[in-house]
């Protein structure tokens, strides 16, 4: 409550805003952020009272967001550190400014036109031979020959550039197979990486992430040791489900998070370790052998032709990001039932989905992209067949080995039959 009282300084006794002629004794309606010396022992008090409780919910205001983002910054895998803030602020209704920022990154600092691939690109793309060496018998009439080369979307071609090589055989064959390309003619100091995985002698598990999409699955959102013998590839989960990103849910022997949307571009996984993508609803749906389905958007590749939307920023991107040429990854069956996986570092959704479908694919759809999640690993189990070494296809930001942790995010384990 405020007081009146006498002011008998003289400067305050001329006449002023409150129209009191020369001499006269003003009153003056003290406020609680006037100086200490002009207030009254119980304005005081209150003034105390007030200022530690606002100083106090401060203290628990910063208190909590220091713990909150302190958890997202120390939580289990190897995120990066940049990876960790934009999820934390995803997590807390942010994901508006973090489109903005990388939004504005990518205006401030666009990927180069023209140019040559760097030197380790090169010696990438002219290289024979893969991560996994030649195995020492071959059988005279392989069952899994290496594929012919991919035609390439810049000519002239550079030497290797859309030559396959061996990244992981197993019991004599090449089951996984990869190449380099240069995406488009106007990025040509970028890679495109392309891989293939014989549907035939390969069998696919899908995993849960521990943050995304949370919960508890009888899979675990790593894989540990003594589950990691046959293992020939990973690659990684799409956007997120919590956020509703993927417009469509997951589902994991018997759990669902979010909601399998009818028309969602799916990742199916059966029983059997067989899999395959399709529009749900209308390709692949709900039945006894399906154990997991991841689903992302909406397919990038129908019917063998790239779809004729490619390029509506709403379906592959926020704002404007179908036309940002950035760190992309998509997944795509081919007609025969094998499993061609693209990741780039220079890709728009139009670029993306041609070079699936340039790689054979018949129905593709998108994963992740930018550059802390897309990913695709081959393992090398020559050595150490319990624990094989991970090796990256492209370098991104997460180590090779990213898997073997806890994982953030959902992904794919892919094992010879």
């Amino acid at each position: 409550m405020s007081q009146q009282t006498t002011d008998p300084r003289p400067d305050d006794r001329a006449a002023g805003p409150d129209g009191a002629p020369p001499g006269r004794t003003r009153l003056r309606r003290l406020l609680p952020w006037k100086h200490r010396r002009d207030l009254t022992p119980g304005q005081l008090r209150r003034r105390k009272l007030v200022t530690r409780s606002v100083t106090g919910v401060c203290v628990v205001c910063v208190g909590t967001l220091g713990w909150s983002v302190g958890r997202a910054l120390t939580y289990p895998g190897k995120d990066s550190t940049t990876a960790r803030l934009a999820e934390w602020a995803r997590d807390h209704e942010l994901g508006f400014a973090v489109d903005k920022l990388e939004d504005l990154q990518y205006s401030m600092d666009p990927p180069k036109v023209g140019g040559t691939l760097p030197a380790d690109a090169l010696a990438r793309m002219r290289a024979t031979q893969g991560a996994v060496p030649t195995p020492a018998h071959v059988p005279a009439q392989p069952l899994v020959p290496l594929h012919a080369p991919m035609r390439p979307l810049v000519t002239p071609a550079l030497p290797g550039e859309g030559v396959y090589r061996t990244l992981a055989a197993a019991h004599d064959q090449p089951i996984v197979q990869g190449t380099y390309v240069r995406p488009d003619g106007a990025h040509t100091s970028y890679e495109a990486a392309v891989a293939w995985i014989s549907g035939k002698y390969a069998r696919f598990q899908l995993h849960p992430g521990f943050r995304e999409p949370g919960g508890t699955f009888d899979v675990p959102p790593t894989i540990p040791k003594g589950r990691r013998t046959g293992l020939v590839a990973t690659w990684n989960g799409g956007f997120r489900i919590t956020d509703g990103g993927s417009r469509g849910g997951f589902y994991l022997d018997g759990r669902t998070a979010g909601e399998l949307r009818d028309g969602a571009a799916s990742e199916v996984f059966s029983r059997d370790g067989s899999f395959r993508i399709g529009v749900w609803g209308r390709d692949v749906r709900m039945t006894p052998d399906v154990t997991g389905v991841r689903q992302c958007l909406e397919l990038m590749v129908d019917g063998g032709q790239v779809v004729p939307d490619i390029g509506n920023d709403s379906k592959w991107g926020v704002s404007d990001q179908s036309r940002m040429f950035v760190p992309r990854s998509g997944v795509g069956v081919t007609a025969q039932g094998d499993v061609v996986m693209v990741v780039g570092q220079a890709l728009s959704a139009r670029t993306l989905a041609e070079l699936m479908q340039r790689a054979g694919a018949v129905r593709a759809m998108p994963l992740d992209m930018n550059r802390a999640w897309p990913s695709f690993m081959s393992y090398d189990g020559t050595r150490t067949p319990a624990d094989p070494t991970p090796t990256n296809i492209l370098d991104f930001e997460d180590p090779p080995d990213r898997y073997y942790a806890q994982a953030t995010r959902d992904f794919v384990a892919v094992y010879a039959r």
